[in-house]
């Protein structure tokens, strides 16, 4: 989604390759922000800015971004070529997509686990339970952070890979088999259209309250 903002640079101080194309890139906190939040990115300063979530904790010192490379795309293309203290340019962080200490379901597919990653390095982890999906086993993106404290509560689901502890499906196909979801919990979407539509109605069809679905879909 592009969307004109107002831009301040920044410099990187960090950029690492954490699965084939896709990329975490850090710079130092500049403002304060509320976990599940995003911020504009872009490669000059009058250019259009793309919203990406927040992947770092409301305390830590560095704002870490997550993307993978759209290869028909403008920016993360370039974005992958960064070093150290090459400039970005960014927005203040903004939006609604936030989270509590209310019991609830974390729901990803690909880089949109990125909220739920601030959220937990925020502390919101108690009582929550995060379903992230993905093409195969290099797309569980932040998983070592989630699974000691997680256990149980943290899904995989893959649609092409099988592995140890690894539910084989999608998300939807996950969801549709799972029984008496609670009706009293929230429930997050964060991912592609598809997903989060899909998903969505799954939820609705089971008796979920449409006000306990929030969603954020990437494009």
């Amino acid at each position: 989604m592009k969307t004109k903002l107002k831009l301040s640079k920044v410099k990187v101080i960090r950029q690492r390759e954490i699965s084939p194309g896709v990329f975490v890139l850090s710079f130092i906190r500049p403002w304060d922000f509320t976990a599940g939040q995003v911020v504009g990115l872009a490669g000059h300063e009058n250019d259009e800015a793309r919203l990406y979530s927040i992947a770092s904790g409301e305390l830590d010192e560095e704002v870490d971004i997550l993307y993978n490379i759209n290869p028909d795309g403008k920016l993360t293309p370039w974005m992958a070529q960064l070093n150290t203290a090459d400039n970005l340019w960014v927005s203040e962080p903004f939006g609604s997509f936030t989270g509590d200490e209310e019991k609830a379901w974390w729901i990803a597919s690909g880089t949109g686990i990125a909220p739920f990653a601030s959220m937990f390095r925020t502390g919101l982890f108690k009582n929550k339970k995060i379903i992230h999906g993905g093409k195969d086993l290099q797309s569980f993106y932040f998983h070592q952070l989630f699974e000691p404290e997680l256990n149980e509560n943290y899904i995989r689901c893959s649609s092409r890979e099988n592995g140890e502890g690894i539910y084989h499906g999608r998300i939807t196909k996950y969801l549709r088999e799972h029984s008496n979801l609670p009706l009293d919990e929230k429930y997050y979407l964060c991912g592609s259209a598809e997903m989060v539509v899909d998903a969505r109605d799954i939820l609705i069809e089971k008796g979920i309250p449409f006000d306990n679905i929030i969603s954020e879909i990437y494009f």
